[in-house]
């Protein structure tokens, strides 16, 4: 097994039970054609203590605002926070807040692939994310550990609701799940995965996205809900529009060359977003974007950012086994294909999420498994495969 697939498969796995995690290090105080476009309303905000804001005044060497843990500072298990949410609120109790967005909306998400939602989370809602993000860095996972320590992100960690309650909370509670309803003219969202994603180092190319669960592309929605505002320079999400109709790019595909045959409609039509805190983003799986990364990989301002697929109402489980597709689906969920996908590993949040659900996930029977690690990805380790993590590993680096 190369070392590359290793790194491929850790920063993709996520989530366990297991042990009582311990106190990490201080997240806060590390020294630290465009029709849709939006302007950036402000400058990215810069969390520092007085001590780094004295450093930074006595030199001029560029510095990290998040460091690499350290080996000893990875948790295990179960975290919670202890976030009180947003409005009131009370948690498990209170149903999801709503939204409304407007039928130009959704059919510019049809038509172009993507959409801009402006606003959608207020301060309160922003502040709580942050905190949480805070909090997980302190407190590294490790299930984030291979996607940190490979520096493609400063964090990185997918199904993070499965093991930080603040989370979880947030997609009970918030108004998420009543915007991807709407967008998806639906009556049922379940998310099918997640990431958190805290400064993408190296950049990613031109890609589509196939970690979206055992799901395919026209059962689930993308969503991306931003933290902080886009730098001036750099981080801007741009999508080809309309290129979730393309035929040309392979289902299982990752990287996309825009100068293959059959895009050529789409790659000179191009939107880029400068998202600010509180929005979502929202597209196909199949719609063809990139983001680069600072030129030298060094950011020294924040970009947080919650994001992953849900499910419409009436998906089916599709077992990847033997595809680079499996690896966003490795618990013990019991489900075969073909079955309806209503399970706690894939949890309702529209109309309401479903208290015994919300119990699987609190004791801990929810997460990834080993064994599903091993039965799961037996089959992966064949030509097609390989040619698979090639495509994943050609999305790295920035400005390409």
């Amino acid at each position: 097994m190369s070392f590359s697939f290793v790194v491929f498969l850790g920063f993709l796995l996520s989530s366990a039970s297991g042990f009582v995690p311990q106190q990490g290090k201080s997240f806060l105080n590390h020294n630290a054609r465009l029709a849709q476009s939006s302007n950036v309303l402000t400058e990215p905000e810069v969390v520092a203590t007085p001590e780094a804001k004295e450093k930074t005044v006595e030199s001029t060497e560029k510095r990290k605002v998040v460091e690499e843990p350290a080996l000893w500072e990875y948790n295990f298990g179960l975290q919670d926070p202890n976030l009180p949410l947003p409005h009131g609120l009370t948690a498990r109790v209170s149903p999801p807040e709503t939204f409304q967005i407007t039928e130009e909306q959704i059919r510019t998400l049809e038509e172009d692939g993507v959409v801009h939602i402006k606003g959608v989370f207020d301060e309160e809602w922003v502040d709580y994310l942050r905190k949480a993000t805070a909090y997980q860095v302190d407190n590294p996972h490790f299930w984030a550990f291979a996607g940190t320590a490979s520096k493609l992100y400063d964090y990185i960690q997918r199904n993070i609701w499965q093991t930080n309650k603040a989370f979880a909370n947030f997609y009970y509670h918030s108004a998420m799940g009543d915007v991807l309803r709407q967008c998806g003219k639906t009556d049922e969202i379940r998310v099918s995965t997640d990431l958190l994603m805290v400064n993408p180092n190296k950049g990613f190319k031109w890609h589509q996205d196939n970690q979206n669960g055992p799901i395919t592309p026209e059962e689930g929605i993308r969503f991306w809900i931003t933290m902080d505002a886009t730098p001036k320079d750099y981080g801007a999400p741009v999508y080809l529009k309309g290129s979730h109709r393309n035929t040309a790019v392979d289902p299982q595909a990752v990287f996309v060359d825009i100068n293959d045959e059959g895009l050529e409609e789409y790659r000179d039509n191009r939107l880029e977003f400068r998202t600010q805190p509180g929005d979502m983003l929202i597209w196909h799986p199949k719609t063809i974007h990139k983001i680069d990364g600072p030129a030298d990989g060094i950011w020294t301002t924040y970009r947080r950012v919650l994001g992953g697929t849900v499910a419409k109402g009436g998906t089916k489980y599709h077992d990847k086994r033997g595809t680079g597709g499996v690896l966003s689906d490795l618990g013990r969920h019991g489900m075969e294909d073909g079955d309806d996908l209503k399970s706690p590993f894939f949890p309702i949040i529209y109309p309401m999420f479903d208290k015994a659900e919300a119990a699987d996930r609190d004791s801990g029977k929810v997460g990834r498994d080993f064994r599903d690690i091993v039965t799961k990805i037996g089959g992966m380790a064949t030509a097609s495969s390989g040619e698979k993590f090639r495509s994943f590993f050609q999305v790295l680096g920035s400005r390409n």
